[in-house]
């Protein structure tokens, strides 16, 4: 039989792993009469946590946003996550948040037990810091356009592109993403029609929240992640390389990083790779280590260049049979 506190602890635990928990099956997770469970709650809330009750059919017990933060539980895996996230924001690129980082990771550590110290040490060791070398971003300005995503509400702001030439938006936001060192948000531009990308660091003033949205379905299959590393490789100008992978998509799926260029299908043992105006030599070290056959088809550009490493590769074996 668990002791008061500690049943208690289970209780909050359970409660915030999931939005909504009815009566009857919170009362079978814990082990208790529905009577018992009610009391707990009542200390719960005491204790400030904002627990909603709501009867009928459909009745139950939620864990609701209130106006003081209380206590939170974290398992051992969400402890560790949050320790390396905080010391990753301290040296990242979200400006406005390092101090605050600083405070709540030694709060963190401080209660933390010794099993997890020595892991989160271990992987502290392990990671290679590097310096992200990006534009740096206000966190208010993250978590306006996270909450906008997250409640499905419109968004208006100023935006330059590249050129420095400033246009206003009018978007239903889908989401927030950090990919090359910079953070993108991908949105659904109601004037054009089409989802766009956006980088974040070139929104001009702060963005103005508008009405609500009916959802659209995820651009590409659904993954923001990838969708932003692909159009981060499509190129800006109309020059692409377009090469022939023969093998399975499925399988250069596995190989090819979304931010060397977009796979599409083309048959089953096949596919096509567009990739932005690389390096030719740095795109050729690519093609050869995917160790592959395959097939350029253009531009004329990258053609001419792998004949030239060809012609330069067999005049070396040449030479070596020489000697």
């Amino acid at each position: 039989m668990l002791t008061t506190s500690s049943r208690l602890l289970r209780l909050l635990s359970l409660l915030q792993s999931r939005p909504h928990w009815s009566g009857p099956a919170l009362a079978t997770e814990m082990g208790v009469h529905a009577r018992t469970l009610r009391r707990d709650i009542d200390r719960l809330r005491e204790l400030g946590y904002p627990i909603q009750a709501s009867s009928g059919v459909a009745g139950g017990y939620a864990f609701r946003a209130g106006r003081a933060l209380p206590p939170l539980l974290l398992d051992d895996e969400e402890a560790l996550a949050a320790a390396l996230a905080l010391r990753t924001a301290v040296t990242g690129t979200i400006s406005g948040i390092e101090q605050t980082a600083i405070t709540t990771l030694v709060k963190l550590e401080q209660v933390m037990p010794l099993r997890l110290r020595r892991r989160l040490d271990a992987l502290r060791t392990a990671i290679v810091p590097t310096h992200p070398g990006g534009p740096v971003v206000d966190a208010g300005l993250l978590g306006t356009l996270a909450a906008a995503c997250r409640d499905q509400l419109q968004l208006h702001f100023d935006y330059a592109d590249r050129n420095g030439v400033g246009s206003h938006r009018q978007v239903e936001p889908q989401g927030v993403v950090q990919a090359e060192r910079r953070w993108y948000l991908v949105a659904w531009d109601t004037a054009r029609q089409d989802w766009r990308t956006f980088r974040i660091d070139r929104i001009t003033a702060a963005p103005q929240v508008g009405v609500h949205f009916r959802p659209r379905p995820s651009p590409g299959d659904g993954d923001l992640g990838r969708y932003v590393k692909q159009i981060l490789a499509l190129p800006s100008h109309a020059v692409e390389a377009q090469v022939v992978l023969h093998a399975p998509l499925a399988a250069m799926r596995q190989r090819v990083p979304p931010s060397l260029g977009a796979l599409e299908p083309r048959d089953a043992d096949s596919c096509l790779l567009r990739c932005a105006e690389y390096s030719p030599g740095l795109l050729e070290i690519w093609l050869i280590m995917l160790e592959v056959e395959f097939e350029v088809l253009g531009p004329p550009e990258l053609q001419q260049h792998l004949r030239d490493t060809s012609a330069r590769l067999l005049r070396g074996v040449a030479y070596a049979g020489r000697t």
